[in-house]
């Protein structure tokens, strides 16, 4: 939905309506001065339709994924080991497909935990 614009070319997912779906996901490295690495790889989203993006960060990007990892470029050392950051993935229904549950926030805290009953197999 990124990539759908309004009539004036802006981004709808800036103006029109916010974001609903994310993965919370921890930095768990710095090793290098201008990177972080996060415990969000492919096993945890699709990236089918393109990489996740930090949300309500532009001084931070997701590079690349790993299985277990994500890689964030991090030019100015602003993310600290441990900080929490939400990922929009770049495609929903599958990164949703991956999930045993969802925890429902609202204003911060926990309303709901809905279990994904029809996971499992497909025949």
């Amino acid at each position: 939905m990124r990539r759908i614009k309004d009539r004036h070319g802006n981004r709808i997912d800036e103006d029109e309506w916010e974001n609903a779906l994310f993965i919370l996901t921890s930095v768990m490295s710095h090793a290098k001065p201008d990177q972080a690495v996060c415990d969000a790889g492919l096993k945890v989203q699709s990236l089918d339709s393109g990489l996740p993006v930090v949300h309500g960060r532009d001084d931070v990007k997701y590079l690349s994924a790993s299985d277990e990892h994500g890689v964030i470029e991090d030019r100015h050392g602003a993310l600290r080991i441990n900080e929490k950051l939400r990922l929009v993935p770049g495609h929903c229904d599958p990164t949703c497909n991956i999930h045993d549950w969802y925890v429902g926030v609202r204003k911060g805290k926990v309303e709901v935990v809905w279990p994904v009953s029809a996971r499992g197999k497909a025949y």
